[in-house]
């Protein structure tokens, strides 16, 4: 590695609103698991807001972001051509050189929860950008327990290539800026709608079996009831709430899903800000091409109401991902709901509200290393929204720094060597 001294890093200074572009040192191996990055690029996400406006409980300056990608450029002792059977295979082939994304969380790949997929409750889990674990909106960044953190792109891309037994396929060529949507915004989107379309009250319809028959748990027994199933029973009702870079990313995941299965739905995505449903629109314009059932309307908070009134004849939505970082906007009006937004304020809903309605809350961290090769795969395929940047369908609007608290762009990103 370079003998520098100092890089260029975005601090965060306590209690809010204050952020800095200064230099500090360069970071250097501390722990034999850990790898040293050059950062190409890194991101801004919606998340990185909560520091930003203080409601992290954070109280000393950090180097901010959870989002990068880049090179390898040292090593620590534990990366060795024969490592234990048990040590993640990465130990063994990662190499200096080798282009890397990371993750918005620390894994170690080896205690419980890594082994069962589960990699966002690691027993060694950190969040980059706090002060503890100093984040990548930086030249240089030190990934800790990097073995099980990070992913090496050219074989992923490579793995990727092999299953599709395309055996004259050349390894895609992915634009940095389209990587570094692996990082979190783009594994959170499929997240939330696999979490949805695998939760056992959306199986009723999309098996067009009434619960519990719907579950694969179930074999039937004797003679089963006629099913009482009308025509609408079979189209699943979804609404997506938030139409930043997570909740288009949670939406063409599920259009992707349902039109895979064949599924008949209709799904309202709601924003208050008119650029980001024009944004949607667009997207869905080009998405829509290749559907034969269902249809997608984007919709302000108000008008979603009476449509989602008219679809469910004043049942309510199926599902619902709710994706605004900001301010939670669920209501009791819906039927059931999935993800819930990641704030500091208290919904609008009372334990009683969500027995009397049988709604199941569902919240909690991607677990991002899990969900990347579904991710990938979705970002090769769909190249026409994640690959190019400031289209009017792109999802990156610009790379460059510049205020995103307005809600008036959409995926921001850092090239910290301009």
């Amino acid at each position: 590695m370079s003998p520098s001294v100092d890089q260029l890093a975005i601090l965060w200074y306590p209690p809010a609103y204050d952020i800095r572009v200064e230099k500090v040192s360069v970071p250097r191996v501390k722990h034999p698991d850990d790898a040293i990055v050059k950062v190409k690029l890194a991101g801004l996400c919606g998340s990185d807001l909560h520091l930003y406006r203080g409601t992290e409980g954070i109280t000393e300056p950090c180097i901010c972001g959870h989002e990068f990608v880049g090179e390898i450029v040292e090593l620590g002792s534990s990366f060795q051509p024969s490592v234990p059977r048990d040590r993640p295979s990465l130990y063994s082939t990662l190499k200096v050189g080798d282009r890397v994304i990371s993750p918005f969380t620390v894994s170690c790949g080896e205690c419980h929860f890594c082994r069962v997929g589960f990699t966002c409750r690691c027993v060694e889990s950190r969040l980059f950008g706090t002060p503890n674990t100093p984040g990548g909106q930086a030249q240089y960044v030190r990934v800790p327990k990097a073995g099980g953190t990070l992913y090496s792109l050219d074989e992923a891309l490579a793995a990727h290539t092999a299953q599709e037994h395309e055996a004259q396929r050349s390894i895609p060529r992915l634009a940095d800026s389209a990587l570094l949507l692996l990082c979190d915004i783009l594994p959170t989107g499929v997240f939330a709608a696999f979490q949805a379309l695998n939760h056992p009250k959306t199986l009723p319809m999309m098996k067009s079996q009434p619960y519990p028959h719907s579950s694969a748990l179930i074999t039937p027994k004797g003679v089963l009831a006629p099913s009482l199933h009308r025509p609408q029973d079979t189209i699943l009702l979804i609404a997506v709430i938030g139409l930043g870079p997570v909740g288009v990313c949670a939406c063409v995941a599920m259009l992707d899903i349902l039109h895979a299965k064949g599924l008949n739905f209709r799904l309202v995505a709601i924003d208050p800000i008119e650029a980001r449903r024009s944004k949607m629109a667009s997207i869905y314009s080009k998405l829509s091409r290749d559907q034969e059932r269902g249809y997608l309307e984007v919709a302000s908070i108000e008008d979603s109401k009476c449509i989602m009134f008219e679809w469910s004849s004043g049942v309510g939505c199926n599902v619902v991902l709710e994706v605004n970082v900001r301010n939670p906007v669920i209501t009791v009006e819906v039927d059931k709901m999935s993800v819930g937004a990641h704030s500091d304020s208290a919904g609008p809903i009372t334990g009683r509200e969500l027995y009397d309605k049988n709604v199941s809350l569902d919240f909690g961290r991607c677990p991002v290393r899990a969900m990347f090769p579904m991710a990938l795969d979705l970002l090769v395929r769909r190249q026409d929204i994640f690959g190019d940047v400031g289209g009017e369908v792109s999802l990156v609007d610009k790379v460059v720094g510049f205020k995103f608290d307005k809600g008036k762009c959409g995926k921001v990103l850092f090239d910290p060597w301009k």
